[in-house]
C-alpha cells in the first residue's frame, strides 16, 4: 500500500518529504498494526486497501492502493470505520489528513478542525485534522 503513498502523494510532497513518509520498519510496524483493529478491502482475494481506528475515534491510517482509487474502496472503508465507531459509542471520529486525502474526508461530512505541519524523519509535512461527528 506504500504506493499509495508513493504515488498519489507525490503530487503534494517533495521526493524527500514522500521518503520520509514511506520509510517503514517490518518489525516495529507488525507490533503497532497488532495495538488496534483494522480492516482490509479486498477484491477477488486482491488486498487494494486498508484502514484502522483507535479506541479513542483516531483514524489512524486509510491507503489504497493507486490501482483501485475512485472505485469506492476508501469509502467503504470508512463505512466500516464509522460502523465500528458506532458500536463503540464514540461521538466523533477524527483524522490527519494529508494534502490529497482532505477532499475524500470533506466530501464526508469531515471538517477541517486544524492544518498542522508534522515532522517525519526530519522532514516537515503538511496535514489537516479532521473530524466528524457521529449521530
Amino acid at each position: 500500500m506504500l504506493g499509495a503513498v508513493r504515488e498519489i502523494a507525490s503530487k503534494d510532497y517533495s521526493p524527500a518529504q514522500i521518503a520520509a513518509w514511506s520509510e517503514v520498519d517490518r518489525a516495529e510496524w507488525d507490533d503497532w498494526r497488532l495495538t488496534r483493529p483494522a480492516w482490509l478491502a479486498e477484491i477477488d482475494t486482491v488486498a487494494v486497501g486498508f484502514t484502522d481506528l483507535e479506541p479513542d475515534g483516531h483514524l489512524d491510517m486509510m491507503l489504497v492502493h493507486p490501482d483501485f482509487q475512485g472505485i469506492g474502496v476508501a469509502t467503504a472503508l470508512l463505512g466500516r470505520v464509522e460502523a465500528e465507531a458506532r458500536k463503540l459509542s464514540l461521538a466523533c471520529i477524527f483524522a490527519e489528513a494529508s494534502i490529497p486525502a482532505r477532499p475524500f474526508f470533506e466530501r464526508r461530512d469531515f471538517r477541517i478542525t486544524a492544518t498542522q505541519t508534522v515532522e517525519c524523519r526530519g522532514r516537515d509535512l503538511t496535514n489537516y485534522r479532521v473530524e466528524k461527528e457521529l449521530v
